[in-house]
C-alpha cells in the first residue's frame, strides 16, 4: 500500500515539471505582451472617445446613446483632422473630389502692393469667322463632322447641290460660245460665280469641261477650329445661311473683371502674369491691351483686355484665369469680391472657407467675413479675406456639413468672438501703440539694445495718448490691465543692461499687446502672431510682426528665422476664443 502512494506522489511530482516546462516553452514572447499593452491602450482610447449628435453638435458626451436633445443616435467625434488650427477642416482628396469642391484666389490690392483680378480666358473676337451658304442648295456631304475639329484655310467643308448654281453654271457654258462677239457677258456669267466663291479653278473646270457641275464644294476661308456645326446632311439651307463658325486659336484674350476702386492701378501696356487652374505652378505673361470705358451696371466692374499668342494651343477659351499685376499701392486699399456660391450667408456675419496654404491634405479653414452689398452674382467682403486668398466657390455647404458631422466648428457651431467692439479712434491710437512696438522689437531683431530702450519713448508716448475714456465698461477694465502689464514691462526694459534679460520682458510686453490686438483689433489691413518653440530653454515665446517672413527678436542674429507664424489678424475680422489660442503668461520672470 506504501509503494502504490509514494509511486502516485512520484507521478504527481513528475506531472506538475512536465507541466511547468511545457508553460515555460509556450510563455507569450515580449511582442506579443505590448501587444496586448497596446490593446489595452487601445481600449482606454475607445473609453476616451467623445460622441456627438449630427444635429446637435455641441453634445459631446463620453459614451454612445441617444441624443439628450432630439433622440437621435450619437456618433464618433472625428479625430482624423492633423491640422493645428482649430477653425480648419481637413480632407482627403477623395472627398474633395466626390465633393466637387473648386477654389479660386480672390481679387484686390495685398499688402504687398500687387494687385489679383479674377477672370477667365476667351477667344480673340477678330478671329472668328463664319462659313455661310452663297446660295441655296441642299448639303450632300460634310467633311466636318463634330465641334472641335481643326480645320486649314483652303480645306473642303462641304458639298451642295443648288439649282440655281446649276442654271449660272449653264449661262456661262453659254456665254462661253459667243464670248468673242459678247465678252461682256461673258465675263458677267464667270463673275456671277465667283460672287458665289467658286474658285478660278472650279470655274475653269466648268468651261473647259463644257458640262456642268450638280455638286459644288465649299471650302474654309481661314484655318481655325470649329466651335459651331449648324447643318447635317440633307439640310436645305438659304443664301446667307451660318454652316460652320471657325476660331483661331493662335491668338486669345484674358478678360479680367477690375472693379472701380482697381481700375487706379491699371494702365494700357501693364504686364500681368497670370495662372489657370489646368497647369498648376506654370505662369503666363501678357500685356493690357484694353481697359472698358464703361463699368457694368450689375457687377460695378470693368473689362480689362490683355492678349497672349497661344501657337502651342495651350490655353484654352473659358480657363479660370487669376492674374497678378505689380502695381504702387501701399495697402490693400480696394475692395474684395468673391462669388455668391462662396458665401454660407448669415448675416452681414457670413461664413467663408479659405483653402490652407501648404497643407498635406486640403485642408479649409472656416472664416468669419463681414459681408457688403450683392452685386450681382457677386458680394463685397468688408472685412475677414486678404487679396490673393483661394477660397472655396463651390461646394462649400458640403464642407461646412462635414466639419458639422465631425464636431468641428461650423457655420451652426461657432465659437464666441473675443474681440470687443470699439470705436475707430480708440483703434487708432492703440495701432500707434503697435507700431511704437514694432520699433522695439525690430531693434532686438538687429541685437541693438539701446536701439530698443530709445524706442521705448515713442512706446511711452503712444500709450499717454491713448484715451482711456474711449472704451466703458469691461473694455475699460480690459484695456486698464492691459496698460498696466505693458507700462511695467516697459520699465522693466529701460532699467535692465543685458538684452537677454530684456528679451524676458520683452516677452512680456508682447503678450499684452497680443492681447490688445485680439481685445480691440487694430487698423492695420494684417499683422502676424510668431512663435518662437526654442526661447527661453524651450519654452517658447510669442510676439507680434508688421511682415510674414519671420525675424525673430528673441535671438536676434543668431537664430533670425526660428519660429513660425501661428495666427493671422486682419482688420476688421473679430479673433475667436479658441481653447488655447492665447499666449500664455510667460514664467521666466515674476511680476
Amino acid at each position: 500500500m506504501q509503494k502504490i502512494f509514494e509511486n502516485k506522489f512520484a507521478i504527481i511530482v513528475i506531472t506538475l515539471l512536465i507541466g511547468g516546462l511545457i508553460g515555460w516553452l509556450i510563455k507569450p514572447a515580449p511582442t506579443q505582451m505590448i501587444s496586448e499593452e497596446g490593446h489595452d491602450h487601445a481600449l482606454e482610447n475607445l473609453t476616451n472617445q467623445l460622441w456627438t449628435c449630427s444635429m446637435h453638435p455641441q453634445v459631446k458626451l463620453g459614451e454612445p446613446g441617444d441624443c439628450p436633445l432630439c433622440g437621435m443616435d450619437l456618433i464618433p467625434v472625428s479625430t482624423s483632422s492633423g491640422s493645428s488650427n482649430p477653425m480648419a477642416y481637413e480632407m482627403t482628396p477623395e472627398a474633395v473630389a466626390m465633393a466637387q469642391i473648386h477654389t479660386t484666389k480672390i481679387g484686390g490690392v495685398n499688402g504687398a502692393g500687387e494687385l489679383f483680378l479674377t477672370g477667365k480666358i476667351q477667344a480673340d473676337e477678330r478671329e472668328n469667322a463664319s462659313v455661310t451658304a452663297k446660295y441655296p442648295g441642299r448639303i450632300e456631304r460634310l467633311f466636318v463632322s463634330f465641334t472641335g475639329e481643326e480645320v486649314k484655310a483652303g480645306q473642303r467643308l462641304a458639298t451642295l447641290y443648288s439649282p440655281e448654281l446649276l442654271s449660272a453654271q449653264q449661262e456661262l457654258l453659254e456665254a462661253v460660245k459667243s464670248k468673242n462677239d459678247f465678252p461682256e457677258l461673258y465675263q458677267a456669267a464667270r463673275e456671277k460665280l465667283k460672287f458665289w466663291k467658286l474658285t478660278e479653278s472650279q470655274i475653269n473646270l466648268i468651261e473647259q469641261s463644257g458640262r456642268v457641275t450638280e455638286q459644288i464644294d465649299i471650302f474654309a476661308d481661314q484655318s481655325g477650329v470649329v466651335v459651331q456645326r449648324n447643318v447635317a446632311v440633307g439640310d436645305y439651307v438659304n443664301t446667307g445661311t451660318v454652316l460652320f463658325n471657325v476660331v483661331n486659336l493662335n491668338k486669345l484674350w484674358v478678360l479680367l473683371d477690375a472693379y472701380e476702386s482697381d481700375l487706379q492701378f491699371l494702365n494700357i501696356g501693364n504686364e500681368i502674369n497670370f495662372t489657370v487652374s489646368g497647369f498648376p505652378g506654370e505662369a503666363f505673361k501678357a500685356k493690357v491691351t484694353f481697359i472698358d470705358r464703361l463699368l457694368n451696371p450689375n457687377t460695378r466692374a470693368a473689362s480689362v483686355r490683355a492678349e497672349i499668342q497661344n501657337s502651342g494651343q495651350k490655353l484654352k477659351p473659358e480657363m479660370f484665369v487669376t492674374a497678378k499685376i505689380k502695381t504702387n499701392a501701399k495697402s490693400a486699399a480696394t475692395g474684395i469680391s468673391v462669388p455668391r456660391t462662396a458665401v454660407l450667408w448669415s448675416g452681414k456675419r457670413s461664413v467663408i472657407y479659405v483653402k490652407v496654404p501648404g497643407a498635406e491634405l486640403p485642408s479649409f479653414e472656416m472664416r468669419e467675413v463681414t459681408i457688403g452689398p450683392r452685386m450681382g452674382e457677386n458680394y463685397l467682403v468688408e472685412s475677414g479675406l486678404q487679396a490673393g486668398e483661394e477660397i472655396v466657390t463651390n461646394g462649400v455647404f458640403a464642407i461646412d456639413a462635414a466639419a458639422q458631422l465631425s464636431g468641428n466648428f461650423s457655420m451652426m457651431n461657432r465659437p464666441e468672438t473675443k474681440s470687443l467692439e470699439v470705436s475707430d479712434e480708440f483703434r487708432d491710437q492703440l495701432t500707434a501703440v503697435a507700431d511704437a512696438y514694432f520699433l522695439v522689437k525690430n531693434s532686438l531683431v538687429q541685437d541693438k539694445l539701446a536701439d530698443a530702450q530709445k524706442s521705448l519713448n515713442s512706446l511711452d508716448q503712444s500709450l499717454t495718448n491713448v484715451n482711456m475714456n474711449l472704451v466703458k465698461g469691461q473694455a475699460h477694465d480690459l484695456w486698464m490691465g492691459i496698460l498696466s502689464g505693458m507700462k511695467d514691462a516697459k520699465a522693466k526694459i529701460a532699467g535692465t543692461k543685458d538684452i537677454e534679460e530684456a528679451r524676458k520682458h520683452f516677452s512680456m510686453l508682447s503678450f499684452h499687446m497680443l492681447e490688445a490686438t485680439e481685445t480691440f483689433g487694430l487698423n492695420k489691413a494684417v499683422v502676424y502672431k510668431d512663435y518662437c518653440p526654442m526661447a527661453f530653454g524651450d519654452q517658447g515665446a510669442y510676439w507680434l510682426s508688421e511682415q510674414k517672413d519671420i525675424t525673430n527678436p528673441y535671438f536676434g542674429a543668431s537664430m533670425l528665422t526660428c519660429g513660425e507664424v501661428k495666427q493671422t489678424y486682419l482688420k476688421g475680422q473679430p479673433v475667436m476664443n479658441l481653447a488655447g489660442n492665447s499666449p500664455s503668461v510667460p514664467t521666466t520672470h515674476n511680476h
